[in-house]
């Protein structure tokens, strides 16, 4: 008796401090190539297609419903980040409930870097 009535309780307590599914995403970027150029491609799982997905505050358009993408040129992600970023901010908001869910998508390493030119570069040996 006292295991089934523990089992009911611990289930019980599971389903109180469940945390919705919206509160954590976990978008992912990746360098595609889009044409001639190289593009930043953006996804992720939206619970609703109707959720609104934004990029650095921009809403932007995806493709896909619940699975979305979306790829933005190099420059483009140049001007919505800045210089030398490291992560892109991406924010689901629910249009009905006004509802937002916020979450910071690595860039590719050294893809907003400074590329230096340079005229001489001098390699000693110690």
């Amino acid at each position: 008796m006292w295991r089934r009535s523990t089992g009911l309780f611990v289930c019980g307590i599971g389903l109180v401090t469940s945390v919705p599914a919206h509160a954590k995403f976990s978008p992912k970027t990746e360098l595609v190539r889009c044409g001639k150029d190289d593009c930043l491609r953006v996804s992720g799982h939206r619970e609703e297609a109707s959720h609104v997905i934004s990029l650095n505050g921009v809403p932007v358009a995806a493709e896909g419903k619940n699975d979305w993408r979306v790829d933005l040129p190099i420059d483009a992600v140049r001007k919505m980040c800045g210089p030398r970023a490291q992560a892109i901010e991406v924010t689901l908001r629910d249009p009905q409930t006004r509802r937002e869910s916020l979450a910071r998508a690595r860039l590719p390493i050294g893809l907003l870097g400074d590329s230096s030119k340079l005229a001489a570069i001098e390699i000693t040996a110690f």
